[in-house]
């Protein structure tokens, strides 16, 4: 079975999408002249003054060139965007929701191959119901993955390399080895010769996702369910690759080609004021995850993700926005999942992809800590410090310091808090139009130093 819509198909679906919004969701401005709502949403939901003050109407796009530059993927650009339909002030939802509808883009390729190719559909109360559509697409290929092993045990390990023998330019195990080493010089001693790919591997994806969701008491509860199609191919490289020895050691699964289906469940209480920049309120989650062959998937086994996010203005009086954010997020995964699935939690907010990277640990490479069991704490303070309107866009600068920790075990009866990291940073955001949120954040760990530029809020 290998179901997976081609560019023209997917197209038609979105552009289909969209009719249907422009003759339900989107007529009622010649339908309805009122704020009445047609059913209760809970006050907690309701947007902040200040936010409604400067929540655009109608239609626009937001968008921001995506430019970067790490020794991992190497020089990159592209462009990530959205393009809102917000209604009208009229409109029963608008005090309410951050956009009546949104569709999402990713273009995005490297000096090293890597190729991300996405678009996303999320409709909220669509035909002015309880229910909410998302629907996603894409095609990603990357050569430059990371691998440090499927257990605690392995990848909590310190970086270590031989010093490198000044004859014959290659590492010298005869000589004691350099332990806990920063990723720099590991990279620079380590990962030469034979182990330049020791740790990287190759994947080409492409995928489909959609879920739909549906609100009660007050929209403050929610359900949902979702079907993933996805085709994956993973390869190493020539020389001494981790994944290629402990794959042909059958310690893991998943290198080659791979067809992944994947029912979804989720529950989900949600008092967030504002969604993609919340000033107060709560976002709790339960994931459920279930691949089986009986579905036409090539593996069976089950994921569980749970996380609770809280938000809370401090001092409004004083300042005015400011705002403490914290989340502590839990992941277990059962059965005979391949290595890939480890590295990948689903949420409602987004994927979690293991301890590192933009989205937990962000001082420590993405991926670099693995197990069958994932806990990880975010807490960041959001001050915003200025505002400015600039050609008719309205702005919002915040300043962001904050602190991540985490650690992956076997299971719970495992759990050791030597087992954990934590990494440390400072952010800038820029809230564009409300609903566009930009990202520089620059964090520091014992292991390394890393700079992310990227859309929406960590959490």
């Amino acid at each position: 079975m290998n179901f997976i819509l081609s560019p023209i198909q997917f197209r038609h679906l979105i552009v289909f999408s969209l009719m249907l919004m422009s003759t339900g969701v989107f007529s009622q401005d010649q339908k309805r002249d009122t704020t009445k709502l047609p059913f209760a949403i809970a006050d907690e939901k309701k947007l902040s003054d200040e936010d409604l003050k400067d929540k655009k109407e109608g239609m626009y796009v937001t968008g921001t060139p995506d430019i970067s530059s790490d020794p991992v993927n190497g020089f990159g650009i592209g462009g990530e965007g959205s393009l809102f339909f917000n209604g009208r002030r009229n409109d029963p939802f608008f005090n309410y929701t951050a956009y009546r509808a949104k569709l999402d883009f990713v273009v995005f390729v490297t000096t090293k191959e890597q190729k991300e190719f996405f678009l996303k559909l999320d409709v909220p109360y669509i035909f002015n119901t309880k229910w909410r559509l998302r629907v996603e697409g894409g095609y990603e290929a990357n050569p430059n993955l990371l691998f440090f092993g499927l257990t605690p045990q392995e990848s909590l390990k310190g970086l270590q390399y031989y010093p490198v023998n000044e004859a014959t330019g290659q590492p010298d195990s005869t000589q004691a080895p350099v332990t806990n080493a920063s990723w720099s010089d590991y990279e620079k001693n380590g990962l030469v010769g034979p182990n330049e790919f020791y740790h990287t591997y190759y994947k080409k994806e492409g995928v489909i996702n959609v879920s739909v969701e549906r609100s009660f008491f007050g929209d403050k509860v929610g359900t949902l369910i979702g079907f993933e199609l996805a085709q994956l191919n993973y390869t190493t490289f020539e020389g001494n690759s981790l994944l290629k020895n402990q794959s042909d050691a059958g310690l893991v699964k998943g290198v080659k080609n791979n067809f992944i289906t994947i029912a979804q469940f989720g529950l989900a209480y949600d008092t967030r004021d504002l969604e993609p920049d919340p000033s107060s309120g709560l976002f709790l989650e339960l994931t459920d995850e279930v691949s089986s062959k009986s579905l036409g998937s090539s593996y069976n086994f089950n994921k569980i993700y749970a996380h609770a996010n809280w938000y809370k203005s401090i001092m409004p009086s004083v300042f005015s926005k400011l705002v403490f954010a914290g989340r502590l997020g839990l992941g277990y995964i059962s059965g005979d999942a391949p290595f890939f699935e480890y590295q990948d939690q689903w949420s409602q907010e987004g994927d979690i992809e293991g301890l590192g990277g933009a989205r937990t640990l962000r001082g420590y490479k993405i991926s670099r800590f693995v197990g069958r069991l994932m806990d990880f704490n975010n807490f960041e303070l959001r001050w915003r410090f200025a505002k400015a309107k600039m050609f008719n866009q309205q702005f919002a600068f915040s300043a962001v310091p904050f602190f991540d920790i985490g650690g992956v075990y076997d299971n719970l009866a495992s759990f050791d808090f030597s087992q954990m990291r934590y990494s440390e940073g400072l952010g800038l955001r820029v809230a564009w139009n409300v609903n566009t949120i930009l990202r520089f954040d620059y964090a520091w760990s014992k292991e390394d130093q890393q700079f992310f530029f990227n859309l929406a809020h960590t959490f």
